[in-house]
């Protein structure tokens, strides 16, 4: 840790313990009080609900509190243990209204809050069975686009229209706290270090581009996002910026669906298939997807003047180079998946799922022009004009199989996870120079690189409660990672063909303890110890001396809920990031010939240390969310650039073959890096017609290489800011409109800068058939007809300036239909799945790739690129993801609730779900105004009784809904067991 972080941390503590000192409502302003008049205390409600025939709790039970008129002003939900509190009741008389599927509605009249406030007890609140198969479910409004938990950011992407006919890229852009860039490469609070999950997965094509991965995953698909930022120690070390859940869809009701999905465009298109069919005991999904990318046309100019030194006498020559090229690129993406899974009895289940991803994709450079010249001499320049291809193609399999056990003691749970991941890329890159100064040089020369990434991962976890209040976690992971690459060259590129082996095996093991203390205080620390065993070899000779390490990784997560519902917290977590496949590789990346990029096998892994604080109230009908951030990374991995010699008879990292004005680009622990930030998140939502929502995020970011050398020293720093906004609103009960901005500032880059650009859209919607399908119209950038990317590196060494031209402007249609009849599966689902979240991923270059600086080779999405990461998660519908609808939770061996309070409810992992406008589901026998009732395939089976056949009745409109604030924390609802851990993650490692 470094010294100069530890004022920061006093200064956050001290602000966690003054705003701890001085919370108070920020609820509706109170009207002054009267000279005179008795003083009012608002007072607080509890009570039990259970089922009147066995006297077992009723989890997440509805509960709302109405006034004289009928109108709610409180409410909440039970939750494992039936319990429920809610707090801030202003005195007066009310009635309780307590509401469950399955269950006759419990109706509690006079119920008096005194003037001096106070707990008033309810005792137990018995419910009687009253079954009914469903029929149909309306959704009169939907949850918010933005809910703000813990320890993450969660971005609801189903309700996000303007992304559909898109992928995964398109969604991250709208995810706040997340930035993209044009090749769609993203990073967390400025840094890239971060581990993608889908449904808490991992997969191996993520070693190489996770940029091509999420390319992979259809938008249409992706329930939510979520962005980890406290990861606790259940996680693995890796990723030191933080992590991203991708939730896709899923169907745990009983029956069978099928889905299609399609859109055309401008620029692209898309087809997608999703089926699911469940019965009895035991669900099948399956899926296809496939996006094709075309009509992508940019430009590329480059202007660079590289600085060479005599060893022998110190002299200094420049040379100036100056390139433009025409860019285009074709891309073809697929992903196709199968799940299954078995509930063998009560308490033990399988669940297990196969996906295969695919990618294909060209990059061309044509007629790319090149000019080299010594600045210092008459004589006549070196020119060559040459077309450049490069190929990138990957198959991706993932296969898991999962068991999980559960016991009678609430909460205890064991569960046993493996995973196989493989990913085979073939990246070529082909010269045809037919124009050159020096005949000698025209001709076809290029580099074939087939390499493979192959994981074996296996998992334990176990928890249990210890005494009330406290839960116990730990488990045991190991992961075997195979790494090959094998690379050849042909034409004028003389460096020996030779082939790379890396293999590393991480062994781990983690104990986190959850504790809920007096006040709202919840504290959650936990430790994990890492050691990591590597070895490797090249094909024709020994890879130089890699030590094995070991890591011992803390976290602590504190955070209080005041009395009014606002919530607060501090964090703490040390991360580590192992170098990927694109640092490591050998193989030499040359497609453009003046930018030549080597991995270097000997990296040791970065060491992050990250502080958070973070704050959520509602004011005024808006939920506001504030955080703060700092952290500093040690040993970071950095490129290093260097000019070639210009001695042809120097053997150069292409052999004996010289390239005027060339770049040589490796990477190196040198590397110091510091970020000082925050973010302020705001988001209203007018009843359900209208709603909009926006954030900034900034950091100050500061960056040195550590070199003594003033020639190769290299420091920069200066402010990030970025900032979205999104509006939605719903014209009739079948149109409706949204619209969405994006900006991303300009970039600190450790030797010069990057500039920023905006994105945005507007799309229209139309539901049809009862809503099972709809009909859309989207544009994006429409008044824009290009972006323009510059890159600036500034050093003793190279000067150089290039611009990447990206033609974006794109219009397209899409239409989707379900077909299929479902009903309600009540059995709880409890999946787990494994998260290798351990490894460096690749920035601006992509995976592998090696390509070089991305600036120089760019234009229309830029040369590198490394092969497509397909998500590695459960396919939609696929057994062992999170529940599609419910809130994130790890400490629980029951599903959450589909449906979110309409007060917000702090929910199993010590997050609070915010608020959602009330949803009406017949059969439910949900009150006017109260939130809607927990998603069914997640309930509890009540006791059984004939059930009364309402599915050929569609329930009316609700007479009256309450209006609440998008994502307001909640009032008080304690959590399942009484338990309310901070920092959860909300799903297995």
């Amino acid at each position: 840790m470094q010294p100069r972080i530890l004022p920061s941390t006093l200064l956050l503590a001290t602000a966690l313990v003054g705003t701890i000192s001085s919370g108070h409502g920020q609820q509706a302003p109170a009207r002054p009080a009267l000279p005179g008049a008795p003083t009012r205390v608002a007072g607080r409600l509890t009570g039990t609900v259970t089922d009147g025939a066995n006297g077992k709790p009723v989890s997440y039970a509805s509960v709302a509190v109405l006034d004289a008129a009928g109108t709610p002003v409180n409410g909440g939900v039970c939750g494992d243990d039936g319990k429920f509190v809610l707090p801030g009741i202003p005195p007066g008389t009310y009635t309780i209204k307590v509401s469950f599927l399955g269950y006759q509605d419990i109706t509690r009249p006079g119920v008096v809050v005194p003037a001096a406030g106070g707990v008033v007890a309810l005792g137990t609140l018995p419910m009687t069975a009253a079954a009914q198969k469903l029929g149909e479910v309306v959704v009169v409004a939907q949850k918010p686009l933005i809910e703000e938990k813990v320890d993450r950011t969660v971005y609801n992407a189903e309700n996000d229209q303007t992304t559909r006919g898109g992928d995964a890229t398109d969604v991250m852009k709208r995810v706040p706290l997340l930035s993209v860039d044009l090749d769609g490469n993203v990073s967390l609070r400025g840094s890239s270090n971060i581990r993608v999950l889908i449904n808490n997965k991992p997969s191996t094509i993520a070693a190489n581009s996770i940029a091509d991965a999420l390319k992979q995953i259809p938008a249409d698909q992706i329930k939510s996002v979520e962005v980890i930022t406290s990861p606790s120690a259940k996680y693995d070390a890796e990723g030191s910026g933080g992590i991203i859940n991708i939730v896709t869809k899923q169907n745990n009701l009983r029956g069978g669906q099928l889905g299609v999905d399609a859109s055309v465009g401008t620029r692209s298109a898309n087809l997608g298939l999703n089926g699911s069919y469940r019965t009895g005991k035991m669900g099948f999904s399956l899926g296809g997807f496939g996006r094709a990318g075309y009509n992508t046309p940019g430009s590329f100019s480059n202007d660079q003047l590289i600085t060479n030194v005599d060893p022998t006498n110190g002299t200094r020559n420049q040379t100036r180079t100056t390139q433009a090229a025409d860019t285009r690129q074709n891309q073809l993406f697929g992903r196709y998946t199968f799940g299954w899974d078995y509930d063998i009895d009560k308490h033990n289940s399988l669940a297990a799922s196969v996906s295969y991803g695919t990618r294909n994709a060209t990059n061309y450079q044509d007629a790319l022009a090149t000019n080299t010249a010594l600045v210092t001499s008459s004589g006549a320049p070196t020119t060559s004009t040459r077309n450049v291809k490069t190929t990138d193609e990957s198959g991706t399999v993932d296969a898991s199989l999962n068991y999980t056990h559960t016991y009678e003691v609430e909460q205890r749970e064991l569960s046993v996870l493996t995973l196989f991941s493989r990913n085979n890329r073939t990246y070529n890159f082909n010269n045809d120079i037919y124009a050159a100064s020096d005949a000698s040089r025209t001709g076809i020369s290029g580099n074939d690189n087939l390499s493979s990434n192959q994981e074996l991962t296996a998992q334990i976890d176990y928890q249990t409660p210890t005494v009330k209040n406290q839960l116990l976690e730990l488990g045991v992971k190991d992961i075997k990672r195979t790494v090959n690459s094998d690379y050849s060259y042909y034409g004028q590129l003389t460096q020996p063909n030779n082939s790379f082996n890396y293999n590393q095996n991480v062994a781990s093991g983690y104990v986190a303890y959850t504790m809920s203390l007096p006040k709202g205080f919840t504290l959650k620390p936990g430790v994990r110890y890492e050691y990591t065993t590597i070895s490797a070899d090249f094909g024709q000779g020994a890879v130089g001396n890699i030590p094995n390490y070991g890591v011992l990784v803390p976290s602590v997560n504190l955070s209080r809920k005041l009395a009014n519902g606002n919530v607060l917290k501090l964090a703490y977590n040390r991360r580590i990031q192992r170098p990927s496949l694109q640092f490591l590789n050998p193989n030499v990346q040359a497609s453009n010939p003046l930018i030549q990029t080597q991995g270097n096998p000997e990296l040791s892994p970065e060491y992050t240390n990250n502080y958070e604080v973070g704050y959520s109230t509602a004011l005024k009908g808006a939920n506001l969310n504030f955080s703060g951030f700092v952290r500093n990374t040690t040993g970071s991995i950095q490129s290093v650039r260097t000019p070639i010699t210009d001695a042809p008879t120097v053997n150069t990292p292409l052999g004996l073959t010289y390239f005027p004005g060339a770049v040589y680009i490796t990477y190196q622990n040198i590397g110091n890096e510091d970020a000082y930030g925050g973010s302020v998140f705001v988001s209203k939502n007018s009843g359900s017609k209208f709603s909009v929502n926006g954030g900034v995020d900034g950091y100050y970011a500061v960056l040195n290489n550590g070199i003594t050398d003033v020639d190769r020293a290299a420091k920069n720093e200066g402010f990030v800011v970025s900032g979205r906004l999104f509006g939605s609103y719903a014209l009739t009960k079948v149109w409706g409109l949204q619209a969405f901005a994006f900006y991303r500032g300009r970039q600190v880059q450790l030797q010069g800068f990057q500039s920023g650009f905006g994105i945005y859209s507007l799309s229209v919607k139309r539901d049809f058939a009862e809503k099972r399908g709809s009909f859309g119209i989207g544009a994006e950038n429409f008044f824009t007809s290009g972006i323009n990317i510059r890159n600036e590196i500034t050093s003793p060494l190279l000067v150089q300036n290039s611009t990447n031209v990206l033609h974006n402007m794109s219009f397209k249609v899409n239409i989707s239909y379900r077909i299929g009849k479902l009903t309600v599966d009540q059995r709880p689902r409890n999946r787990k799945g494994v998260n290798n979240d351990d490894l460096k991923e690749g920035g601006d270059n992509g995976g592998g790739g090696l390509g070089g600086d991305t600036g120089a080779q760019g234009g229309g999405g830029g040369q590198g690129g490394g092969g497509a990461r397909q998500g590695g998660g459960r396919p939609a519908g696929a057994p062992g993801a999170r529940p599609a609808t419910a809130a994130p939770r790890a400490d629980t061996t029951r599903t959450a609730p589909a449906v979110v309070p309409a007060g917000g409810a702090v929910q199993p992992d010590g997050t609070v779900a915010p608020a959602a406008t009330p949803a009406l589901i017949p059969g439910a026998g949900t009150p006017t105004g109260l939130p809607a009732a927990p998603d069914p395939a997640n309930a509890p089976v009540p006791a059984t009784t004939t059930p009364a056949d309402s599915s050929k009745t569609k329930p009316a409109t609700p007479a009256q809904k309450t209006t609440v604030p998008v994502g307001t924390p909640s009032p008080g609802t304690t959590s399942p067991g009484g338990i309310t851990p901070a920092g959860s993650p909300g799903g297995r490692p």
